[in-house]
């Protein structure tokens, strides 16, 4: 009888199992968003006087669709923005639900990133 090689194998967690790191992707998001909301909405109001220099009707098109698309991240996007925090918040704490955790604190901040993105290149008017 030959001796079996010695290995320190650790099992894989059940999905049933406690998570301690659960709170890390919510929290982390959690600061994004302390960080990234308040300039996103300073910003993406005051976007629209981007068309006082040629006027409403005489803007480009692409500038338009540049502010048509900010409005909708800021009112719809911080909808989703609200709900996306308030589920991973409350996700149960187990090694199951830790992968749609992190990917709902990654959606999460995808709203006011994209709205400072895009009032950061707003194209000429």
């Amino acid at each position: 009888m030959t001796p079996q090689p010695y290995t320190t194998t650790r099992p894989l967690p059940a999905p049933t199992d406690r998570d301690r790191r659960a709170w890390v992707a919510p929290t982390a998001a959690t600061l994004a968003l302390v960080l990234l909301v308040p300039p996103a909405l300073l910003f993406g109001m005051l976007s629209p006087m981007a068309t006082d220099s040629c006027g409403p009707d005489d803007c480009s098109k692409a500038l338009t669709t540049t502010l048509t698309l900010i409005m909708v991240l800021l009112v719809p996007g911080g909808l989703v923005t609200f709900v996306t925090w308030c589920t991973a918040w409350l996700l149960p704490r187990t090694q199951r639900w830790s992968v749609p955790r992190a990917l709902l604190a990654t959606v999460w901040v995808l709203p006011p990133l994209c709205v400072l993105l895009l009032v950061f290149t707003l194209p000429a008017g």
